[in-house]
C-alpha cells in the first residue's frame, strides 16, 4: 500500500465532487437570480467550504477537477 498514491486518488475524487459543487451553486443562483454568476465571489454564499482554486467560464466552474 501506498499513501502517497492513495492520497492522490483521494484528493482527484474530492476535486471532483467540488467541481460539481461549483456547478450546481451555478445553477441554484441562476435559478433564483435569473442571471449567471459572474464569479465565485456570487455564489460564495451557496457553496460550504474553500470554492476560491474555482472560476466561471462560460456559465460553468473551471478548476480543480473540471
Amino acid at each position: 500500500m501506498d499513501p502517497k498514491s492513495l492520497e492522490a486518488k483521494a484528493q482527484a475524487v474530492a476535486d471532483r465532487a467540488t467541481c460539481r459543487t461549483v456547478d450546481s451553486a451555478i445553477v441554484a443562483y441562476a435559478g433564483i437570480n435569473g442571471t449567471a454568476p459572474k464569479s465565485v465571489a456570487d455564489i460564495a454564499g451557496y457553496v460550504k467550504g474553500d470554492i476560491s482554486a474555482y472560476t466561471i467560464v462560460h456559465g460553468q466552474a473551471a478548476g480543480p477537477g473540471c
